[in-house]
C-alpha cells in the first residue's frame, strides 16, 4: 500500500475526505483529471459490474466521487459502507495524496490537455452559481484554502492561461503516471474509447476480472456510447441540481479538436513547453495520442 505523502485540498475536492475510507478487495478507483472522460469509464465500469443492469441507483450515486465537497463525507462513507456489490469510487485528485491500496484496482483516464480545457470551460460555464457560492463558504470553514480560483469564463484565453499555470491536469498525470506497469493499475485514453469503445471496454473488463456475456454485449457497449449515455440521463446522474441545462451542458459534446483555431500559436507553444516540463517523453506521447502506455513512446 502507498500512503500519502501530501494534502491536496481546493474550493471543490479535499484529499482528508479519504481519511475514514476502509477499502475493500476489489475495490474499483476510476482516477482522472477534470473531463477527461471520467463519467465515461465510471458508466462502462458500472455496466461490467451490472450487466444487464439495474444498477442500484444512478452512476454518481453508486460510485460516487469521494473528495468532491460536494456533501458530507460521512453520507458518502455511509452509502458505501452500505453496498453489498463490488464497489466503485471516483478520484480527481493525485497519486501522491490519496491511499493507494494493493488489491485496488484503479483505472487511470487521460486526454490532450487541450480538449480537457475546452471541456472544463464549458463545465465551469456551466456550474449552477449558488453551487459555487456554498463551496466557498464551506471551504472558510473547514479551512480549505481558497486558492486563486477559474478565472470568468467568458474569456477562453485567460481560463487557458490558468489552466496551464494550475497544472490542473499536468499534476494528476504525471503522478499516476509513476505507476504505470503496476498490476493493479491500468491507463485508459479518451481516444481509444471513442475510436474502439468495444475494444477498450474489453480492455477493462479483462482488467477487472469481469466476464462478458456475447449475447448481452452489443447492448452493453450500445449503453456506454455517448449517444447512449445522453439518452438515459436518469441512469447517471441527477443533473439539473449542479448544471445549468442538466444532462445536455454536462454530457455536452464528447468531441475533440474544438481548440483548433480558438488558442493562438503562443498558447499552443505553452501548452507543448508545459507537457515538455512536467510530463516524461513517454507519458506525453500516450497524452497527446492514446495507446497502451507500454507500447507508446
Amino acid at each position: 500500500m502507498h500512503q500519502p505523502t501530501r494534502e491536496s485540498r481546493s474550493i471543490i475536492w479535499d484529499s482528508l475526505r479519504w481519511q475514514d475510507f476502509v477499502h475493500r478487495p476489489g475495490d474499483i478507483i476510476v482516477c482522472t483529471p477534470p473531463k477527461c472522460g471520467t463519467t465515461w469509464t465510471q458508466t462502462i465500469a458500472i455496466e461490467l459490474v451490472f450487466p444487464g443492469g439495474p444498477a442500484p441507483g444512478p452512476v454518481f450515486e453508486v460510485a460516487p466521487w469521494i473528495d468532491a465537497r460536494f456533501e458530507p463525507i460521512g453520507d458518502i462513507l455511509a452509502r458505501l459502507d452500505a453496498q453489498t456489490h463490488r464497489r466503485q469510487i471516483k478520484t480527481h485528485t493525485e497519486a501522491d495524496a490519496v491511499p493507494i491500496f494493493d488489491d485496488a484496482q484503479y483505472i487511470v483516464v487521460g486526454r490532450d490537455g487541450r480538449d480537457a480545457c475546452m471541456s472544463f470551460l464549458n463545465h465551469m460555464a456551466n456550474l449552477q452559481p449558488e453551487l459555487m457560492g456554498q463551496l466557498i463558504t464551506s471551504a472558510i470553514e473547514d479551512g480549505v484554502p481558497l486558492g486563486s480560483g477559474p478565472p470568468p469564463v467568458d474569456n477562453l484565453h485567460d481560463f487557458f492561461t490558468w489552466f496551464i499555470d494550475e497544472r490542473i491536469l499536468f499534476d494528476h498525470i504525471s503522478s499516476w503516471w509513476e505507476h504505470h506497469g503496476e498490476p493493479n493499475m491500468l491507463f485508459v485514453h479518451f481516444n481509444d474509447l471513442k475510436a474502439d469503445l468495444d475494444g477498450q471496454m474489453r480492455r477493462i473488463a479483462a482488467f477487472l476480472d469481469v466476464p462478458i456475456d456475447e449475447a448481452m454485449w452489443p447492448t452493453q457497449v450500445e449503453r456506454c456510447t455517448f449517444a447512449g449515455m445522453k439518452a438515459r440521463p436518469d441512469d447517471i446522474a441527477e443533473f439539473e441540481s449542479q448544471f445549468i441545462g442538466g444532462a445536455d451542458t454536462f454530457l455536452y459534446k464528447g468531441t475533440n479538436g474544438r481548440w483548433q483555431g480558438e488558442l493562438t500559436a503562443d498558447e499552443l507553444a505553452r501548452y507543448d513547453a508545459a507537457v515538455a516540463e512536467y510530463l516524461t517523453p513517454e507519458c506525453a506521447t500516450w497524452l497527446a495520442g492514446g495507446g497502451e502506455p507500454d507500447s507508446v513512446g
